[in-house]
Parts: C-alpha cells; structure tokens; sequence
C-alpha cells in the first residue's frame, strides 16, 4: 500500500523581516524561502527536528516542506528536479543515478545517521524472544507467500497460530534494506503482508496483534515499546539487540544502516538550501540521539560537510546497498556520479 504523505514544516505567514542565520542573509520579501524535501518515513524524525530548530534560527524566512513518499518515491521527484534535498534510508540505485543524470541533476551525498532496523512483535508474543537471521528469510523470501503462514512452520516449539507479517512499502529504502540483508536480494520478498511506507501504521498494526512480527526504523520502535517488544538478531555470533550501543560497537548486524541526505547541487546555490544543510549537518550531532538514531562520529560530520562546503558531488556507494557497513568506514570511499 503507497502512502504519500505531505507534511509542511516551518509553516509561517507572509512576514517582512530581514533574518541573518550565521553569516547568511535573507532578503525582505512577503513570502519565506523555500527549501522542498520528500524522501524516507525513516529520516522525516531527524528532518523534523532539525526543521523546528531551523525555524528558531531564521526566525521564518525559511519554509521547509516535507514529503513522506518513501526513499524511492521521493527519489523519483529527487532526479526530476522537482526537490531540492531528499530524505534516504539508503544509498541511492544504479537506475536513480541515471535517472538523475539524464535529467542533467548532480547532487551531494551526506551521511547523517545510523539506525537499528528493528524486528518487532506484540508483547503478547511471549513465545518469541529471539530470532534467526535463516528464519527472517524462510519467513520473507517470496517463495514463502501462500506456503509459510503459520509460527510453528519456522520453530516447532512456536504456536500453531497464524503468523502475520507487517513490513515496508515497496517504494521504501527499508523495504529495499531489509530484503537485500535478510533475503538476500534488493526487493525480494512475500507479496502477502501488511506494507506501508509510514511506519506509525507498522507500529499501530503489530502492536495491536499478538500473532504479528514486522520490521521497522529504531525511532518508531523506541518511544513505543510500551506497545512493542523488540526481538533479538541472531547472525551466528549470538543474540543481539537493537541498541545504541550495538550498533557503535558493530555487533548489531546486518539490520545496522546508515541514513542520509541528498541535496541538488543546482539547489545548493540558494542561500536557503546551502543554509538548511550547514545547519543541518552542524546540529545532527545533537539531535539525531534526541529522535532515538545513532550518531556519527563528529569527524564524520565534518568531513561531510566538508565535502558540501568543496563542491564534491556524487555518491560513494556505486549504486549498492552495502550491507554491515560500520560507522567508521562509512566514508572511506571516493564518490563518483
């Protein structure tokens, strides 16, 4: 199921007031400027964040417009020119990359973030504590649809109950992510589950079944796990939890990620956009923990914007999804476009 949401950050009236944001100048005008986002439900917490604190900065000379179409959606919009900066929860594809340059877009790749991609389930579901990395893929893979549908045909001692599944839209970088970790190919999965790309329905659907088990960003499992209970990742070096902590210390594996943005490098010749994003990648140290993700290392956030600051446009993930990916090899690669 594809949802399209818009969410308006920084929603402000015609003003007339010159603002001054760290060395930026914004003219007097009756309108804000206009910074326009789209992208990944993954990213939009971090994004809102640093929005709201955008908003104190420039006092409303900025408007930034979100939307939540999925990392696939909003890269569609992204490589038409259509966004100036787009939300990712993961690299951007081989067909993006010619899409993008067919339409003459160039961009900047900045990491942001890393998250724990969650397997979760009722905390009704008693039984289940820990899970496999062999028995997420005989529940995902796609020759399972229609054949694997009860909990005991993956561990007998599991109940002869009905075993629904909750995941990402197919237009999501979760979506793509999780299949490509678990599964083993990019966008290899069962038709047959609940699939959306706003996870708050994700959240909402396998909190309110006992017989549910989904998978879901770190942010949206973390402020519910009243309602969610988060199940241990066995990848043959034992049972791990989603953590800050595992993450940072490479044992949470292969559901750690990194997240990103992406700016148009046209779009970054306007004050707003080049201002949005310095700021962005000045506060996401602080506020990237506040919204439940892991930080990067602050080297890691100033060689990105270093790399802004110098113009060093492209991607340095070829077009693949690396899965295991550490923080501190994250940006050991050259970009190319």
């Amino acid at each position: 199921m594809m949802i399209d949401r818009f969410v308006t950050i920084l929603m402000v009236s015609g003003c007339c007031v010159a603002v001054t944001a760290a060395g930026t100048s914004f003219a007097q005008a009756s309108q804000p400027a206009l910074v326009k986002m789209d992208g990944s439900s993954t990213v939009f917490p971090i994004t809102e964040a640093v929005a709201e604190e955008f908003q104190k900065e420039t006092r409303g000379a900025v408007r930034v417009t979100v939307g939540i179409s999925g990392t696939g959606g909003g890269f569609k919009k992204f490589c038409r020119g259509e966004t100036d900066v787009q939300d990712a929860s993961r690299p951007i594809s081989v067909s993006e990359m010619d899409a993008c340059r067919a339409n003459d877009i160039q961009y900047y790749e900045l990491p942001i973030a890393f998250d724990a991609l969650t397997v979760a389930v009722s905390p009704q579901a008693t039984w289940i504590d820990t899970v496999t990395i062999a028995e997420l893929k005989q529940m995902w893979e796609p020759s399972a649809q229609g054949r694997v549908i009860k909990w005991n045909q993956i561990r007998s001692t599991w109940p002869d109950a009905p075993l629904k599944l909750f995941g990402a839209g197919s237009d999501s970088g979760t979506f793509d992510y999780f299949t490509e970790a678990v599964v083993g190919n990019a966008k290899a999965s069962r038709g047959d589950y609940t699939a959306s790309e706003d996870d708050n329905t994700l959240v909402q659907g396998i909190s309110n079944d006992k017989h549910a088990l989904g998978y879901l960003p770190y942010a949206y499992f973390e402020p519910n796990k009243k309602r969610l209970k988060s199940v241990a990742v066995d990848a043959g070096h034992g049972s791990i939890l989603p953590s800050r902590e595992t993450v940072e210390n490479g044992s949470y594996q292969p559901l750690s990620r990194p997240l990103f943005i992406y700016v148009n490098s046209k779009a970054a010749g306007k004050p707003e956009v080049k201002r949005f994003v310095e700021f962005y990648v000045a506060q996401a140290l602080a506020l990237v923990p506040q919204v439940k993700y892991v930080p990067l290392p602050k080297e890691v956030y100033s060689l990105a914007l270093s790399h802004f600051q110098k113009g060093k446009l492209g991607t340095a993930f070829q077009g693949v999804t690396t899965i295991g990916i550490k923080i501190e090899n994250l940006l050991k690669r050259e970009a190319i476009q």
